[in-house]
């Protein structure tokens, strides 16, 4: 890497980002350790693991990881390797096993940390007492754990930083546009179930190109105009029902960003007519507008369409209503996994119209997300070149012109249509990768703190 960060990412002055950081493999492994190795990752959400003993293999940035419950129903990240000979331990996508069992030699690791002190903890050795003496220490070989694992609203998200700030203040007021999806759409906290399965797939394109797309680039949408007018929406109309007064909304100093609505206090009419080509679905969501209209009153409350946390973690707040993650490979290649959401307590009816709803969005066999890949394999492949890589992508719309958003804390909006939000995630990129520690990465800081 010949240039510094500083260099390849200037989104202040001249609103420009090298391509270079799309496509070089001395770049990506940096990133592993100054991004991935301290950022809060989403790993996974409780109903993946639903039942005591229940495992899901995940991942943060390249690692293999297990989320597990033990059995007082307590949450645990730990590395998937063993820590003899480094085979993986779980190579089924989830399960359930009171012990992970290393296939090579037999090691044997506990999932609650019952008789071993901690979770991860080696419970059995093969010929200890006689091939190890019994002089093995078993307490300094257990499973690595995730120093830090925190569960909001049901998703888990976990990071390598033991200095790494909580995962509140990380999301900032973020976290309110992120209730949005994971509460019940009546405003009740807390209702989002996972169902279905979990798509996976790989696309080659560089894993920074899919939470861009995500995190507030409304300018895109003429890749889906062939969607747009097939009408694939709930209600028969473009891709998704209309969604009043929306706005791209960031918080620079966190990296986050969202296409959304600013802070509102009153409900907006012509919501309830979402889901208008099933009268007995559309009833549901007609009830459930009233009761969120008597629910919130005349407090504060926002809504959303899509935003990405920094730096890997996507989310549809409405339609559809569906988590995505991304996992790197290399430079240029990235694997997404997808969640979705429904409200606990939906009638049957109105779970399987948001299942058909979100097969036919979302997915690479989605009719909205197949545009999206092709345009993030293609920008990729068309900037690896010798040429090509010298070049620089624009990230100038709006540049200059964002407000701070009285309502929210160290939020700005810059109007329906700009990049102020991938300036943001790639300012944020840039401190991450400069930083030797935590300690280097500036957080937001209060008036009253100042």
């Amino acid at each position: 890497m010949s240039k510094s960060i500083d260099e390849l990412v200037d989104v202040d002055i001249e609103g420009t980002v090298a391509r270079e950081i799309f496509v070089d493999e001395e770049i990506f492994e940096k990133e592993l350790e100054h991004v991935f190795g301290r950022a809060w990752l989403f790993v996974g959400h409780v109903d993946l693991v639903p039942k005591p003993n229940d495992y899901f293999a995940s991942r943060m940035g390249t690692d293999p990881v297990i989320l597990t419950r033990d059995h007082k129903g307590e949450i645990h990240v730990l590395l998937n390797t063993c820590t003899h000979r480094g085979m993986k331990l779980c190579r089924s996508d989830q399960g359930n096993t009171r012990t992970f069992t290393c296939p090579y030699h037999g090691w044997s690791f506990s999932t609650d940390g019952r008789f071993v002190g901690r979770p991860g903890g080696l419970v059995g050795v093969p010929g200890l007492e006689k091939n190890y003496h019994d002089e093995l220490d078993k307490n300094e070989w257990g499973l690595i754990p995730v120093p830090q694992v925190e569960v909001y609203k049901g998703t888990v998200w976990a990071t390598w930083a033991e200095d790494a700030p909580t995962l509140e203040e990380y999301l900032g007021d973020m976290r309110l546009y992120l209730d949005y999806a994971l509460d019940y759409r009546d405003g009740r906290p807390d209702g989002a179930e996972v169902f279905g399965g979990i798509q996976k797939w790989r696309v080659k394109a560089n894993w920074k190109m899919i939470p861009e797309n995500f995190i507030g680039d409304l300018y895109h949408d003429v890749s889906h105009r062939s969607v747009d007018a097939v009408g694939i929406g709930p209600s028969g109309k473009g891709r998704r029902d209309t969604f009043a007064n929306r706005m791209t909304l960031c918080f620079p100093q966190h990296g986050h960003g969202v296409i959304g609505q600013l802070p509102f206090y009153e409900e907006y009419e012509g919501v309830s007519g979402a889901w208008g080509d099933n009268p007995d679905v559309k009833a549901y969501y007609e009830q459930v507008h009233q009761d969120r209209v008597e629910r919130f009153g005349d407090s504060r409350r926002v809504s959303m369409s899509v935003g990405t946390i920094f730096p890997s973690m996507s989310f549809h707040g409405r339609q559809p209503r569906t988590i995505a993650w991304v996992h790197p490979i290399s430079a240029t290649e990235t694997e997404i996994w997808r969640i979705y959401l429904v409200d606990k307590d939906a009638p049957e009816p109105v779970k399987d119209e948001a299942r058909r709803y979100y097969l036919r969005y979302s997915g690479p066999a989605g009719m909205t997300e197949s545009d999206d890949m092709e345009n993030w394999a293609y920008a990729t492949r068309a900037s690896e070149g010798w040429r090509a890589k010298q070049l620089k992508f624009n990230y100038q719309m709006g540049l200059g012109h964002a407000k701070a958003v009285p309502d929210l804390e160290h939020a700005v909006e810059n109007g329906e249509y700009n990049e102020e939000n991938a300036r943001a995630f790639y300012r944020r990129w840039a401190q991450f990768m400069n930083a030797s520690s935590w300690k280097d990465i500036p957080m937001p800081v209060d008036e009253a703190e100042q």
